[in-house]
């Protein structure tokens, strides 16, 4: 495991606005990058209210296209030959994680000549983008996916029962404007799931094998974030400050797996996703406790004297608030909130016992696994499952 003066390279957004109301500044921020905007929203067109609000003040012209869930490769293919045949110069997306992701891949492939199976990974050749993507701007409403920090987006491609990544540098969004205020009233579940992904995307670079400086700098400030708001976001959706709390914590987030890549709990929530209509971030939280005991488990019986296993101890002791916590303590605190905030167990999503094995497999060969401190066998994945199950 890397020191944390390991060698890096950090590429965060352009620009970075921050903070409650800053939604007023989407319509300039919007106008610098281009005159005529596709704004991607998700199914609640009301979130993005105050976007158009902002483009009419500053007089834009845009279009609008609906994500109604989680991005598929079709979808994006489509949005990206409206905006290619109505003239859009850049694109605005106001949403969730699967909202940004769908933005960021429309944004990508309007100025591309090739399929979009050119350039997907995994189900595609994985070819680098010929052209420079449109300028991106990315406005979260959830504290979850951090899909504003990161330079990929995740799509379904249902006929492969997969979810796979069109990745490029240049994917980074040009803007990221993080405005806690657009997330306020968010219900208890989408606020505990997605809350739960942001905190996964925060424990598992912390834990990395490939974790350095910078990211360790957003993990240190990340999770005690995530742990002393989320549960006051969840109770009370209108609490200004823990929204804050919890959208930083998510940025961070996206900026520690863009740079330091994630591990066991995404290598298995992304073959679960790809296959059933199961969100995102239950799934991550569902894995997360799982995912905790078998590579502390795995790392105390093969290399005891790991530096994860510290970095596991600091995490304990963040999620605990408690000076001297054992590892144990840390996934007991996981165990108790996932069970407390309600959080599905995966046989909710129609998982059955027979996919175990197929759904191992495809873990195993996904990028995410490459993050994990540990190599965990076919054999210690399904008791993950089973466990989650």
């Amino acid at each position: 495991m890397p020191s944390p003066a390991s060698a890096f390279e950090f590429a965060p957004p352009e620009r970075i606005v921050f903070g409650p109301g800053r939604v007023t500044q989407a319509g300039t921020l919007t106008a610098s990058l281009g005159n005529s905007a596709m704004l991607v929203t998700g199914r609640d067109l009301r979130r993005a209210e105050p976007v158009r609000e902002s483009f009419r003040s500053a007089g834009l012209n845009w279009v609008e296209w609906v994500v109604a869930g989680e991005p598929t490769v079709s979808e994006v293919r489509a949005g990206a030959e409206a905006a290619r045949s109505l003239g859009v110069d850049c694109v605005v997306a106001c949403g969730g994680g699967s909202v940004l992701d769908a933005g960021k891949a429309i944004s990508a492939l309007t100025p591309q000549t090739g399929d979009v199976f050119r350039f997907l990974e995994i189900i595609g050749l994985g070819l680098p983008l010929e052209n420079q993507p449109l300028p991106f701007l990315a406005m979260p409403t959830t504290a979850g996916t951090g899909a504003e920090a990161t330079r990929n987006a995740v799509l379904t491609s249902p006929e492969h029962s997969l979810k796979v990544s069109l990745r490029s540098p240049n994917m980074v969004p040009r803007i990221a404007l993080i405005d806690p205020s657009l997330s306020l009233g968010l219900p208890p579940g989408l606020t505990a799931s997605t809350g739960l992904d942001a905190l996964t995307q925060l424990l598992e670079p912390w834990v990395s094998c490939k974790a350095n400086g910078m990211t360790d700098a957003c993990c240190r400030e990340g999770i005690p974030r995530m742990v002393r708001s989320l549960g006051k976001a969840i109770t009370d959706g209108q609490n200004l400050e823990a929204r804050t709390d919890l959208a930083y914590g998510a940025f961070l987030s996206g900026l520690a797996l863009a740079h330091s890549g994630l591990g066991a709990v995404h290598g298995l929530a992304g073959p679960i996703g790809g296959r059933f209509q199961a969100p995102h971030g239950a799934v991550c939280a569902a894995l997360l406790g799982p995912v905790w005991r078998a590579n502390v488990e795995t790392l105390s019986r093969t290399t005891p004297g790991h530096l994860a296993l510290e970095r596991y101890r600091q995490a304990a002791h963040w999620l605990t608030g408690i000076p001297g916590a054992s590892i144990n303590d840390g996934l007991r605190w996981i165990t108790e909130s996932v069970r407390e905030w309600q959080i599905p167990r995966l046989s909710h999503h129609g998982l059955r016992v027979s996919d175990f094995s197929e759904l191992v497999r495809s873990a195993q060969a996904s990028s995410s696994m490459k993050g994990n401190p540990i190599r965990l066998t076919d054999e210690v994945l399904s008791q993950v499952l089973a466990e989650a199950y």
